[in-house]
């Protein structure tokens, strides 16, 4: 018995440390409720294993003995982690905590070979680099995801893909993750960003199209197949329009590029992100044609948003990748948009619409994160410190 209570408090120290670098022994123990005389024994533990450092915490004016702040051991687990977006990819290794330790990332043009070969052969460096340090993988990619199967990405025209094939350590039933940046990006949000603390939260991702998460528990509801929260794919868009995914009247032919071009009487764009990041300056700038288009897709996704918020009674709606971008510009559209599709109770007041914290590093953090919480159990802290 006294051997399970050591291991459940030495994961629930490192969680903790994991979820606030910097906490200090006095609050773990408090928090996790052990007695500090074997808070200091299991820090230590933790120390001499290689998973937790200690520091002297800043002096409180309080009376009684100083207590210590703790961090990752310099020496610590690593995740090995990659982010692919519609124009760049990049691998970082990942430490307890959320730092990136190391980090490439490069531009490019979509052709599927050649960046599956490259983000291959950065994750093999990393592994070179780092050794055994290196615990697990993660993989965040712009497209519906099912177990390690990226089944399609509508942005890069990509269909069908192994994701374990990326790592080159990859073994059935071992530590890897791979997951919809979007997804990923809410799990970050939730647990470091803007999202923290907050409860429930469905986060909206605007990007070649609309994905995200519902966060209940500080986890993602993945559903049965493990796609959910592909809400561009809702039918809160246009009825007679067909979407890429095959199905019509989807949100995101309301608020992607193509949308953008439309409104804006262009041709389809090669690049759906791109061009709407264009738009986006100009709408900044003032111009008049792309502010009127962005503040129609503000009021798109302002009801959209109303829609999510009536059916899944969140306590927050947090926004990223480009939506971030738009809520600043066409901020009144989405706040009337917002409140005119909500039920009557929901308005009094509404659960709060924020923008993303964590920027383009929120998919590669929320899959190191994702990674790391298979990692820090009792069964998988056994096997780090053995």
């Amino acid at each position: 018995m006294r051997g399970g209570l050591r291991t459940s408090a030495q994961t629930a120290i490192t969680r903790a440390v994991h979820d606030h670098p910097g906490v200090t022994r006095a609050e773990v123990a408090v928090q996790i409720g052990i007695p500090s005389g074997f808070a200091a024994e299991t820090v230590a533990r933790l120390v001499a294993s290689r998973l937790v450092s200690e520091r002297p915490a800043l002096a409180t004016g309080r009376r009684g003995r100083p207590t210590t702040s703790l961090h990752a051991h310099p020496d610590g687990p690593l995740v090995a982690v990659a982010a692919i977006t519609h124009d760049t990819w990049q691998v970082a290794a990942v430490e307890l905590g959320g730092t990136k330790v190391a980090a490439t990332q490069r531009p490019h043009h979509r052709n599927q070979a050649r960046v599956l070969d490259a983000v291959t052969a950065e994750l093999s460096q990393v592994s070179r680099s780092f050794g055994t340090r290196v615990r697990a993988a993660a993989v965040a990619v712009p497209g519906t995801v099912a177990g390690s199967e990226l089944v399609h990405a509508p942005g890069l025209a990509w269909h069908s893909i192994d994701l374990s094939a990326l790592w080159p350590h990859y073994e059935p039933g071992g530590e890897f993750v791979a997951g919809n940046d979007a997804s990923l990006a809410g799990v970050a949000e939730s647990r470091h960003g803007a999202g923290a603390g907050a409860g429930a939260m469905v986060y909206l991702h605007l990007d070649a199209g609309l994905g995200g998460t519902l966060i209940e528990a500080d986890r993602a509801v993945r559903g049965a197949t493990g796609t959910a929260g592909e809400f561009g794919h809702m039918p809160f868009g246009e009825p007679a329009r067909r979407c890429r995914c095959g199905a019509s009247g989807c949100w995101n032919t309301s608020v992607d590029g193509r949308a953008l071009a439309r409104l804006l009487h262009q041709r389809v764009p090669a690049d759906d992100v791109s061009y709407s990041r264009r738009v986006l300056a100009s709408a900044r700038a003032g111009q008049p044609g792309a502010l009127s288009a962005i503040r129609t897709v503000g009021s798109s996704i302002g009801r959209g948003i109303a829609g999510l918020v009536n059916g899944l009674d969140p306590h927050l709606v947090v926004v990223g990748g480009l939506g971030a971008d738009l809520l600043h510009i066409a901020a009144d559209e989405v706040t009337a948009a917002y409140h005119d599709g909500l039920m009557a109770f929901r308005a009094t007041p509404p659960p709060p619409v924020l923008p993303a914290r964590l920027g383009t590093d929120g998919p590669l953090l929320g899959a190191a994160d994702e990674a790391f919480a298979r990692l820090l159990t009792d069964e998988g802290l056994q096997a780090l410190v053995s």
